[in-house]
């Protein structure tokens, strides 16, 4: 399993390229991984017979532990190593007795007083559907054979197994002499209905979002601050600009130029909390939030401060695509200072953002509206854009934000100062 990053930990083997004793050449695709953030696809490190594979599709493996081998022509598979213990195997005691099993399968497993020595998956990892089944075949076999008549059970329990049409001989009644309670019709049906259902599997990505978000929402100490901004020029710019221009521009093109330039005056804003203390950043490399099948990715546009806007445009749509078709590379994630974050395409005026940690800051977009609005003293109609500055404070205080907001509303509402 290659390393395509500094702290990644696992990989997940999305599909083989190539099938088990195919010919493969060194350079050629050769299969896909999913990291915690990317999907990349990795090519063959030598030519050779592709042989020996020990992962299948949708399953993880440590970094540097062996999932296939390349061998010459007339070459046998070399014989599995015992593979040291991960943290997605559970360990039993001896190296012999060591039993690979997803986290989920061995929790259930522990929660259950199962061994999961015990159990036989098909794969060489045992899943919860694994334990599942194992569950609900000793439950069957657990239950106590009673004569041809009334099985001892409360009426409520019996009221239940009749509702959830469970026959009460295949429940293990934990009542007394092993009457069977409402509890035991209950477990019997949980299990069921979790063998039943088969929810889609959450994506690494997905993981990955949750727990760092998660993350950042109970430990960072968030503050907003919010600000309409008259569009109109902004507007006139987007309108001038596509003229000019042969790539297609979006507002967010336009945003992150403007962006780049707010940040260059305020550096504070592009800046890191790392280990307890601040880092300010020369570079001003702006993330864009982009919604996934898998998840929510944050590709970067790096040195967006130095780029035209054609540039920022060739580059946002290149990573946008790229992070729908689950192809972006470690270092389209890496680095970023700022992020962006628009769903003004999705009809919101205004939304509160989490901070992308470690980054300081992050500006949510809503949409161009139109709005009535003073002007001279005299109520007009005017395309209004709000904006809304999520910051951690433990980098930003409110003075700084607000100044910040400020100089970035003044450039949407003149964006001719970027000239000056």
């Amino acid at each position: 399993m290659p390393a395509l990053g500094a702290a990644q930990r696992t990989g997940r083997l999305v599909r083989w390229l190539k099938r088990e004793g195919d010919l493969v050449q060194a350079g050629e695709p050769l299969m896909e991984i999913e990291t915690d953030k990317v999907t990349v696809e990795i090519e063959a490190p030598a030519s050779g017979i592709l042989t020996g594979i020990r992962l299948r599709e949708g399953e993880e493996a440590p970094v540097g532990q062996v999932i296939a081998w390349i061998v010459a022509p007339g070459e046998s598979t070399p014989e599995p190593e015992s593979s040291p213990p991960s943290e997605r195997s559970v360990s039993l005691g001896a190296a012999d007795t060591e039993v690979r099993a997803t986290p989920v399968a061995a929790r259930l497993a522990a929660e259950h007083g199962i061994d999961l020595r015990e159990i036989r998956p098909e794969g060489g990892w045992v899943r919860k559907q694994d334990v599942l089944a194992y569950l609900e075949q000793r439950q069957r076999s657990a239950s106590p054979s009673h004569p041809e008549g009334r099985i001892p059970a409360s009426p409520k329990a019996r009221r239940l197994a009749q509702e959830l049409g469970i026959d009460l001989r295949q429940v293990q009644g934990s009542g007394p002499e092993g009457a069977v309670r409402a509890a035991d019709v209950l477990a019997v049906h949980a299990v069921r209905q979790a063998a039943e259902s088969s929810p889609p599997p959450l994506s690494t990505v997905w993981r990955t979002m949750v727990e760092r978000l998660t993350h950042s929402w109970s430990q960072t100490p968030h503050f907003y601050l919010q600000r309409e901004v008259q569009a109109a020029r902004l507007l006139t710019w987007h309108e001038r600009a596509q003229k000019r221009s042969s790539i297609r521009l979006t507002y967010t093109d336009l945003l992150i130029k403007l962006v780049a330039a707010a940040l260059r005056e305020h550096p504070r804003i592009n800046a890191w909390w790392h280990e307890g203390t601040i880092i300010t950043h020369k570079e001003i490399h702006i993330g864009l939030a982009v919604a996934t099948e898998d998840g929510l990715v944050v590709p970067v546009i790096h040195h967006a401060d130095r780029l035209t806007l054609e540039e920022i445009a060739t580059r946002r749509q290149d990573l946008v695509e790229r992070a729908r078709a689950g192809r972006l590379r470690p270092e389209d994630v890496q680095g970023g200072t700022f992020t962006i974050s628009n769903l003004g395409m999705y009809g919101i005026d205004a939304f509160m953002p989490v901070v992308n940690p470690p980054q300081a800051a992050i500006l949510a977009v809503g949409r161009i509206a139109e709005r009535v609005v003073p002007m001279h003293g005299q109520p007009a109609v005017q395309p209004m854009l709000t904006l809304t500055l999520a910051c951690d404070h433990r980098v930003v205080d409110g003075a700084r934000a607000a100044q910040f907001l400020d100089t970035l509303a003044e450039l949407i509402e003149e964006p001719l100062g970027l000239l000056h």
